[in-house]
Formats: C-alpha cells, sequence, structure tokens
C-alpha cells in the first residue's frame, strides 16, 4: 500500500467497481410502503378511540388547544403501533439552535416485581421531556449550570419511526424551550409565526366575504441541492472531512461548462443509490417526488411534493439525513455544504412558500373577480412585506457557507428583488396607474370588479437569477443554503407577511359594502407606490443590476456580518414582539448564535487550511522541489542543458517559498484571532498558491484528490 490516500482510493475503485446492493428483502409495492412508519392520520384512526381522535384532529386541524386529558390515550396508542413494529426506545425529536436536529433515546421497559419488564409509555412522557439544554447553543439565554430545557409534543408533525441496522425509535417531533420559556429551537418561533401569519390572513379573507373553515395553512415545497462523491476520494481530503468544502482545488479543464450533466441521463450507482432514498423517505410519508441531476458534475436534486409548512420543514430535515445515511450504504458522501467546490455550481434549498385556505390558494389567479381580488391582494401584501424586509430576508439566508454561493453561479445575489414576470407586472401597473397596460387592454382593470386578464402560468419564467421570485401560484426563495434549516427562512417570511396583511386588512375594515372596491384599489394603488422599488424582472447577474438597486436604495448585503447587524433593529424588533414570533431576549440571542457560528467556522477554516497546507501540501512541493534539483545536477553533469527542469524548478521554488509564507501568515492571525474577514483573506492567500503549485507539481505525488477526479470519478 503507498501513502498517497489519493491513488490509493483510485486505485481501489478500479479494481473493485461499485456492485449494486441486492434488492432481496426489501419491502413491496409503494403502496405497502408509504407512510408505514409514520403515525399519520390513517394509522391515528386505526389505533385512537373515536373521541381520542376527534379531540386531536381538533388541535390539529384548527390548531385549539390540546386537550391533556387525552394525553395517556394517544400515548397507550402510539406505544401499541410502535411495538408492533419492532420499536425499543423512544425519543423527544427537537431541532436545537445547532442547525440539525438532537434526541435523547429512553426505552420502553420499566422492571416488574418479578424480574422481568413491562413496556410503559404514558401521557406525560408523550406531552413532555426534560433533556439536558447546557451544552446547546443559547446565546445567552441559558447559563452553563442552568442545565434544564423541555421537550414539547408538537401534536401538528406526526411521530414517525426511525430505523437502523438492529433496532427502531419512536421520534416525537416537539419544541424545545428553557426553564423559563424561551425558545431555544427553530420550532417555537415557526409555530408562533405559523400562527400570526394565519391569524392576519384569515382577515383578508374575511375582508372579502370568505369566511375560514379551520385555520389558514401556509404551505411549503423545499428543493433539495446535493453533492455525491465517493468515499474513498473523500478520505483522500480532510478539508472535506473537517468543513465539509475543499479549501484546496483548481477547477478542471471539463467542469460544468458543456451543459451536460443537467438533467442527463442517471448514472447506474447513483439511480440505486436515488431509489434507496425514496424508498427510505416513502415510509416516512415523505413524498419524494422528482430526482435529477443538477447543473454541476456530481451535484443532484430532490424535490418532494407540498405540505402544510410546519410538517414540510420536519420533513426537509429528514430527508438531509436519508440523503447522509444512505449515501454511507452505497460508499458515497453525501455533502449539502452551500459550496464544496469552487468554480461550479454551488447547492440551494429552493423554498417554494404559499398560502390557502378551504382548499383556495391565496397565490393562485382564478377565473372570478373575488379571488383575482384576493390573489392581488396577497401578492400586493408580500411585495410589501419583502421590501421593507429585505434586511430580514437576508438573514433568513445568511450562513458563512452560504456567502460562497450568493451571487454566483444559479445562485441569487445578496440584493433581495421580487421577479413577476411580464404579465403580471402588466397587472400590477395598470393598478397603480388606472390606465390600460397595453395596447390589447381598452380599459384599466378594477381590482374586486373585472376578473385577470386570462392569467398563463407557464408563461411566467422562472428567473433563476432572482432570489426571490413569482412561479404561477407561489414563491421561490431561492437564497436558502442546501444546508440551512427551512425553519429560520419561514419563521422571517410568516411574519413580515402577517405584518403587511395586517396593514392591509386594518384598513380594508374601515370600509362598508358600497365602498369596498374602491378603498381596495386604493389601499393596493399605495402599496405598489410605496413598494415597487423591489420588483425586478431582469438579470441579477448583471453589474447595472447593482448600480440600479443602489440607485432604488435597495439593499446589498454581501456578508453574513453585514446582514446580521440589521436583525437587531429597532423596527425588527417590535415586528417580532408584536406578533409573539420573538422576544427581545431572543432576537439578541440567535444574533449572537449566529454571530459565533459565522466566526468558529472561519477561524476552524483558517486552521484547517494552515495544516493541510503545512503538512501535506508543502512536504510535497518540498519533495518535488528536491526531485527537480537532482535531476537538473543529473542532466547538466551530461552535458545536456537543463532549462526546462530549472524553469520549473524556480517556479516551483518560488511557489513554496510563497506558500511557505502564507501559512506563518495565517497561522499568525489566526492565534491573534484577527478579524473574521483578514482570516478569511488569509486563508484564501494559503488557496492561492497551493492551488498553482497543484497544476505544476507531479501528479503521481499529488496528495489530495483533484476535483477532475471528486466529480467524476463515481
Amino acid at each position: 500500500m503507498s501513502k498517497n490516500l489519493r491513488k490509493d482510493g483510485i486505485k481501489s475503485m478500479t479494481d473493485n467497481p461499485y456492485v449494486a446492493p441486492s434488492c432481496e428483502g426489501k419491502d413491496g409495492d409503494i403502496n405497502s410502503i408509504y407512510g408505514k412508519d409514520v403515525f399519520n392520520l390513517k394509522t391515528m384512526r386505526e389505533y385512537l378511540p373515536r373521541d381520542t381522535f376527534k379531540a386531536l384532529m381538533k388541535t390539529i386541524n384548527a390548531g385549539s388547544i390540546l386537550d391533556a386529558n387525552i394525553a395517556d390515550s394517544v400515548a397507550n396508542a402510539m406505544k401499541r403501533w410502535a411495538l408492533e413494529r419492532g420499536v425499543s426506545h423512544y425519543t423527544h425529536w427537537f431541532q436545537p439552535l445547532t442547525g440539525s436536529t438532537a434526541e435523547k433515546h429512553d426505552s420502553f421497559i420499566e422492571p416488574n416485581s418479578e424480574g422481568g419488564v413491562i413496556m410503559n409509555f404514558s401521557g406525560s412522557n408523550l406531552i413532555k421531556g426534560e433533556p439536558d439544554a447546557s451544552s446547546f447553543p443559547s446565546g445567552g439565554l441559558r447559563a452553563t449550570f442552568e442545565a434544564r430545557g423541555y421537550t414539547a409534543w408538537d401534536p401538528t408533525s406526526p411521530a414517525f419511526i426511525k430505523r437502523n441496522d438492529n433496532g427502531a425509535t419512536l421520534c416525537i417531533p416537539t419544541a424545545f424551550c428553557s426553564y423559563t420559556g424561551e425558545a431555544l429551537d427553530k420550532k417555537t418561533p415557526l409555530l408562533r409565526s405559523l400562527q400570526a401569519v394565519s391569524k392576519q390572513a384569515e382577515r383578508i379573507l374575511n375582508c372579502f366575504g370568505i369566511e375560514v373553515d379551520g385555520k389558514v395553512n401556509p404551505t411549503l415545497g423545499a428543493e433539495q441541492e446535493y453533492f455525491l462523491i465517493d468515499r474513498k476520494l473523500y478520505m483522500s481530503r480532510p478539508d472535506l472531512v473537517q468543513t465539509g468544502r475543499t479549501l484546496f482545488g483548481t477547477t478542471p479543464a471539463k467542469h460544468q461548462q458543456m451543459e451536460d450533466h443537467y438533467f442527463g441521463a442517471i448514472k447506474r450507482r447513483i439511480l440505486n443509490y436515488m431509489s434507496d432514498v425514496d424508498r427510505a423517505l416513502w415510509a416516512l410519508g415523505i413524498p419524494a417526488k422528482t430526482r435529477h441531476n443538477e447543473v454541476a458534475p456530481a451535484q443532484f436534486e430532490l424535490a418532494p411534493l407540498y405540505a402544510e409548512l410546519n410538517l414540510a420543514v420536519d420533513q426537509n430535515m429528514m430527508i438531509m439525513e436519508v440523503l447522509r445515511n444512505t449515501a454511507e450504504n452505497h460508499g458515497l458522501v453525501c455533502l449539502m455544504h452551500e459550496k464544496p467546490f469552487a468554480g461550479v455550481n454551488g447547492s440551494g434549498k429552493h423554498n417554494n412558500w404559499s398560502i390557502g385556505a378551504n382548499g383556495m390558494n391565496m397565490l393562485e389567479p382564478g377565473d372570478d373577480p373575488k379571488s383575482n381580488a384576493v390573489f392581488v391582494t396577497t401578492l400586493c401584501a408580500i411585495i410589501q412585506a419583502v421590501d421593507k424586509h429585505a434586511d430580514l430576508l437576508r438573514i433568513a439566508a445568511a450562513s458563512a457557507g452560504n456567502d460562497h454561493r450568493l451571487g454566483a453561479n444559479e445562485a441569487p445575489p445578496a440584493i433581495i428583488s421580487i421577479f413577476l414576470g411580464d404579465e403580471l407586472n402588466d397587472v400590477i401597473e395598470e393598478i397603480e396607474t388606472g390606465v390600460p397596460s397595453n395596447a390589447n387592454h381598452k380599459s384599466a382593470m378594477h381590482v374586486g370588479v373585472d376578473a385577470l386578464p386570462v392569467f398563463r402560468k407557464d408563461t411566467t419564467d422562472r428567473n433563476r437569477t432572482s432570489p426571490f421570485a413569482f412561479t404561477g401560484n407561489k414563491f421561490e426563495f431561492r437564497a436558502v443554503g442546501s444546508n440551512q434549516s427551512c425553519a429560520g427562512a419561514n419563521v422571517i417570511l410568516n411574519t413580515i407577511v402577517a405584518e403587511a396583511m395586517d396593514e392591509i386588512a386594518t384598513e380594508l375594515e374601515k370600509a362598508d359594502a358600497d365602498n369596498f372596491n374602491t378603498k381596495l384599489e386604493e389601499v393596493l394603488r399605495n402599496v405598489i407606490k410605496n413598494h415597487k422599488r423591489v420588483i425586478f424582472n431582469g438579470d441579477n447577474y448583471a453589474d447595472a443590476w447593482t448600480v440600479e438597486a443602489e440607485r432604488r436604495g435597495l439593499l446589498n448585503l454581501r456578508t453574513t456580518p453585514e446582514a446580521l447587524e440589521y436583525f437587531r433593529s429597532a423596527d425588527n424588533k417590535a415586528m417580532f414582539a408584536k406578533y409573539g414570533v420573538f422576544t427581545d431576549k431572543e432576537i439578541e440571542s440567535r444574533y449572537e448564535i449566529l454571530t459565533e457560528e459565522y466566526e468558529k467556522i472561519i477561524d476552524i477554516e483558517g486552521k484547517v487550511a494552515a495544516n493541510i497546507a503545512k503538512t501535506v501540501i508543502l512536504p510535497v512541493a518540498v519533495k518535488y522541489q528536491t526531485k527537480l534539483a537532482n535531476s537538473a545536477l543529473k542532466v547538466k553533469e551530461l552535458g545536456i542543458d537543463p532549462t526546462a527542469q530549472t524553469e520549473l524548478l524556480s517556479n516551483v521554488t518560488a511557489l513554496t517559498n510563497s506558500l511557505n509564507d502564507a501559512i506563518n501568515t495565517l497561522n499568525a492571525a489566526v492565534e491573534e484571532a484577527k478579524c473574521y474577514k483578514t482570516i478569511i483573506d488569509y486563508t484564501n492567500n494559503v488557496r492561492k498558491y497551493a492551488d498553482e503549485l497543484e497544476d505544476i507539481v507531479d501528479d503521481n505525488l499529488w496528495p489530495l484528490a483533484k476535483y477532475s477526479e471528486l466529480l467524476f470519478i463515481y
């Protein structure tokens, strides 16, 4: 065995080609698989007493307060169902402020007096748990010695079973709060924001004489992008192992410029992986719908069907876990960093958001004046929300990883704008000006009286450069990073839309039936005039847009630290407090957590880059330098012109010295805890010299798997 993990990995892949896992023993048809590991509506109807089922459904569908008296009945049914499926443990599955999920497993067993065990799971076990809260980030909400935190059952998201090779665990989705009531997780603010936007959306519908049966439900469809690389090559990249992205590596001659990977035929190994992912997700009741090759080589996408927003967020967290775990079974590694490879597309998580009630999508253009008036009103509320709170939407996509992606290929820039498409833009202009938008219209449209012109949804282009695009009956927020929880983006989106709907409803509620349409037009006209600056249908990547956006007064928050400063503004704090989504303390805590997380990531990347450059790349450069020097001497001794060797030696020597200096500078900056910008610049400088060496050092000596291998050998 050589000492070159890269070469060993490639040789192992060649000598032992991938063999697909056997399909024997796998579950049968999709109908028998789907939802089998979920305590869903069908299962609840089967296992719960009728009265208990009705009471629980009232909580789930209408948002009424949970009746604590039914908890024991639900717990008993859930236990019976789980035990029948081989479950031995249960856990309160929650989403702390780490951005991932957390769980502490407890078994059902309790000893009896005869030396045996009984299986116990009570209503109190179901409703509340008490995990240690001291080691989770709290941003100052909790002192280290104050360890108590509580998990609280979320009945609107069904329990499910997670399986491992030799067991299974019942997972109960929960919120996570401190002893003093502050939210220590991402679910609690999400649930609060859902209540806020549902209440204000119901007021909007009531203004149009529409009574809501149950509650207004925002929905979400989250497209998940990811990379897959072979595990053997992954292990030769300590930067990938420790940071999730390559800190070194030159872009190969061929990467994505041929545009042949996007929607191309899926390789057999990847398709086998995707098939296993789908089956695992279907068993969890997650409606995985599409799968395909993405733009960059080795990049792929999975998208489920839409679900109620809270459930969709939980499902996306499980999708990420299934993608990672299934990759291990196929000798692959799933990368969800927003920019694992420089020079090719990064990965996003397109957040497709809509809202509706009574089977009506409030962002769906209709065939009658009333439904169209609701549509235009909802649309204007969103335009106002995005313009007023572009800073918060930028914060929703802010992270150290996503900073590498925003503004790059297939990723929206850091300037938040809205794309509507030409046809809808004409409608908006017509409402604002009161004159026909084009020669095909004989007179201007009056909201609430006239139906919209036939609106061809499929001609509303997607505009992949826009961070916030209307795509027919929903808005697609494209800036969210692939590794981020959808919760953060939707907490903000729900809250800012709630505020806009509140303000619009307050004005409409002043009108009586006789002048309602006149008042509606006045309100919407003012919204458009005041906030149309955020609408942009052009190329968001163009330099001209940056200049134009500045002229319009739009923010261009290029980095996470720039964006985070806006989180604590007085206006933002007041809005979150008004709608009961965040307290001032909770906002301060999240600012502290996000800032600290960013700084830690930059610090870790700086240390990893310096270490790899010093202990892996520099020794190889010196070895090659020595090899060239010896070669030049031998050639000269033979009386042959050594120009080629000496020129190459001179280049390698200069780069090696520059790399050594850059490493020392970076190490000093990290040790002195210099500002994040300095460490980023010094880390990039180390990469610059290392990547130049990669292009000239003997390929047989280079120790790190190259992009041409990572992106194409799988």
